[in-house]
């Protein structure tokens, strides 16, 4: 599935329920969740919405765009960028072991 179709109008909603916001801005929010979304599985590998550590982090790094604090995000949630990636490499050595 194209990284644009993950974000789709529940996600959008899920997260307007959790910012306690009650209109998407035009779209605002939908681009801040595709962008969090696209850089977050560059960085820490392929994963998808439906694994709720990686949700809630794509979630992190939309509130941290929306509030204009993106500069801290990667500091503040290195600890849990780096377990995504580890796990996720992990999870490739033992493909390759089989």
């Amino acid at each position: 599935m194209a990284e644009t179709e993950m974000i789709t109008p529940q996600i959008v909603e899920e997260f307007m329920l959790r910012m306690h916001l009650d209109y998407d801005e035009d779209g605002n929010l939908e681009r801040i969740l595709k962008a969090s979304y696209a850089d977050l599985r560059r960085r820490c590998g392929d994963y998808e919405l439906i694994d709720e550590t990686f949700k809630e982090l794509v979630f992190e790094r939309s509130r941290y765009a929306y509030n204009d604090a993106l500069e801290y995000f990667s500091d503040n949630f290195l600890t849990e960028i780096n377990n995504l990636m580890l796990f996720k490499a992990l999870e490739g050595d033992s493909d390759a072991a089989e």
